[in-house]
C-alpha cells in the first residue's frame, strides 16, 4: 500500500452506497455501585448491505481524553463518508465498527485521567465485547465465551487516537492480547510522563508470551504526525522496540506511520483510520 498525507477528496464525496450508524447500549458490571450496573453506550457502524448471514470483522475504536462515544461518527460525520467510500471502492473489507466510551460520567471532564486506560480493560472484555457481539453477526457466532473470544482474534482489531491510543496499548494490547490481532494506536504510547524503558519491557513480554500461547500479533500500525505532541515519545518506544523484539516484524505485522506535518488533530486521525482499514483483516 502507498501512503498518502491527505485524504483523497473522493473519499469526502457522498456514496450511494452507504453503511449505517446506530446506537448500541449495554450494561456493565466492571464499577458496579450498590450491585447496580451502569448502562452505557456506543455508536456501532454497519456496512453497506449488513445483513445476519454474513460474519463481519469488527473494530473497536476510541476517541481521546475529555470527549465522549460520539466523537468520530456524530462530532465529526464525514469520518462515515469516508468509511462509506472505503468499502464501496474496495478499499477495505467490510467491517463492523464500534465506538463505545472508557469514561462513566464525571471523569469525562479530566482530560488527565491516564488511569482510565488501564482500568477500560475490564469493561473491555467482560462486558463490552460479549454485549456488541452476541448481538451483531461477528465471527463469534454470537457464542461469548472466553474461548469463543479467543478463537475469534483474528477477526477483532482495536484503534484509539490520542488517550485512545494509550488505551490501545493498555487495555487491549497488555491486557487483552488473546482478544484482538489487530492494532492501531493513533498518537501516542505512555503520555508525558510514562516510563519509557516501563513501556518497552510490556511491549516485548506481550509479543513474547502471545507467541508461546500460539497467539501471534497480525498487525501494529502506529500513526503520528511528526508535529504531533505524543511523536516524540511513541517514536522513541517504538524504535528502541524494533531491535529488541523479534515478534515486530517492520513490513510483515508492523509499520509506524508518520505524517510530515502532521498535528495532534482530526484530520491526521482520520488519515491513520484511512490506512488502517487498508491493513486490517487482510491475509
Amino acid at each position: 500500500m502507498d501512503y498518502v498525507f491527505e485524504m483523497p477528496a473522493e473519499m469526502l464525496k457522498k456514496c450511494e452506497k452507504p453503511g449505517r450508524v446506530e446506537r448500541f447500549e449495554y450494561d456493565t458490571f466492571t464499577y458496579e455501585d450498590d450491585n447496580k450496573p451502569l448502562h452505557k453506550g456506543a455508536w456501532v457502524y454497519l456496512p453497506y448491505g449488513y445483513n445476519e448471514e454474513t460474519k463481519y470483522n469488527i473494530l473497536y475504536l476510541l476517541h481521546g481524553g475529555g470527549v465522549t462515544e460520539d466523537w468520530w461518527f456524530k462530532t465529526f460525520p464525514d469520518t462515515v463518508t469516508i468509511i462509506d467510500n472505503m468499502m464501496a471502492d474496495g478499499l477495505c473489507n467490510p467491517c463492523i465498527i464500534v465506538t463505545p466510551s472508557y469514561y462513566t460520567g464525571d471523569e469525562a471532564a479530566d482530560k488527565n485521567g491516564e488511569h482510565i486506560t488501564e482500568q477500560f480493560r475490564f469493561e473491555l472484555r467482560k462486558d463490552l465485547i460479549p454485549a456488541v457481539e452476541k448481538h451483531y453477526s461477528t465471527y463469534t457466532n454470537k457464542n461469548c465465551t472466553e474461548k469463543d473470544l479467543v478463537a475469534s482474534r483474528d477477526h477483532r482489531a482495536f484503534a484509539g487516537l490520542s488517550l485512545g491510543s494509550m488505551t490501545t496499548y493498555r487495555a487491549a494490547f497488555y491486557n487483552n492480547f488473546d482478544l484482538f490481532a489487530w492494532y492501531g494506536p493513533f498518537s501516542g504510547c505512555c503520555g508525558p510522563f510514562g516510563d519509557h524503558d516501563a513501556e518497552i519491557k510490556r511491549i516485548c513480554d506481550t509479543l513474547a508470551n502471545g507467541e508461546k500461547q500460539g497467539l501471534p500479533l497480525r498487525y501494529m500500525f502506529c500513526c503520528n504526525g511528526d508535529k504531533d505532541i505524543a511523536y516524540a515519545e511513541h517514536t522513541d518506544i517504538m524504535n528502541r522496540v524494533l531491535p529488541v523484539c523479534p515478534q515486530l516484524k517492520k513490513g510483515e505485522n508492523y509499520d509506524f506511520f508518520v505524517i510530515p506535518g502532521g498535528v495532534h488533530d482530526m484530520k491526521a486521525w482520520q488519515l491513520h483510520l484511512y490506512h488502517a482499514l487498508q491493513i486490517f483483516f487482510r491475509d
